[in-house]
This record gives structure tokens, C-alpha cells and sequence, in this order.
């Protein structure tokens, strides 16, 4: 039986990572796998209902000795993370605590 991992890649080749934010790809452990593809196809559809100009793929790949194998590295630079003196972006697949505690941060 081959051990299967599913993971989701956006239309700039970045991959939906761990941290609830895109990577692109260099570190696979930062990578999301979903075992089951339903799971990752879910998580398209929470992303792309915040964000209509998303596209994604999700990409069903064997796992060498229970880890993903080495990514296509996307040559478009990752969107640039908040520096903390503007305003919080709250992630779109984040709970209701995580988005309290970022409004409370950003009141402070």
C-alpha cells in the first residue's frame, strides 16, 4: 500500500502551509498534507470563499518514508507578512479566539 499525502497549491506555485499562511515550498515540514483529499479540498473552499481570485490545486503525492517529497520551488516571491505597526491581517481559516486575540493585540 502506498502512503499518500495531499497537499494545496495556489495559482503563483505557493503551497498552504502549517502556519495557516502560504510557503513556497523550500521546507516541506512547513508544508500542509492533508491524508485525506477531502481535507484538503475542503480547505480550498474556506481559502477561496475569502478570497474570490484565488485558484488552487490539490496536488495527491506519494510520501517517501512518511515524508513529502521535494517541491517545485515558486520563482513568485511570497506576499509579504504584516510588520506589526500597521494593521493585523487575520487569517482566513482562523478560529474565533485567534481573530479576538489579533484585534486585541492590534488595540493595544
Amino acid at each position: 500500500m502506498t502512503n499518500m499525502a495531499h497537499i494545496v497549491r495556489n495559482q503563483d506555485g505557493h503551497y498552504w502551509g502549517r502556519g495557516k499562511r502560504w510557503v513556497d515550498g523550500r521546507d516541506t515540514t512547513r508544508v500542509m498534507s492533508f491524508s485525506h483529499q477531502d481535507e484538503a479540498v475542503n480547505t480550498v473552499f474556506e481559502l477561496s470563499s475569502k478570497d474570490v481570485d484565488l485558484r488552487c490545486d490539490v496536488l495527491s503525492l506519494n510520501l517517501l518514508e512518511g515524508k513529502l517529497p521535494k517541491l517545485e520551488i515558486s520563482a513568485i516571491p511570497l506576499p509579504a507578512e504584516p510588520d506589526g505597526e500597521g494593521d493585523l491581517e487575520i487569517d482566513p481559516l482562523s478560529t474565533p479566539s485567534e481573530e479576538g486575540k489579533a484585534t486585541k493585540e492590534k488595540s493595544l
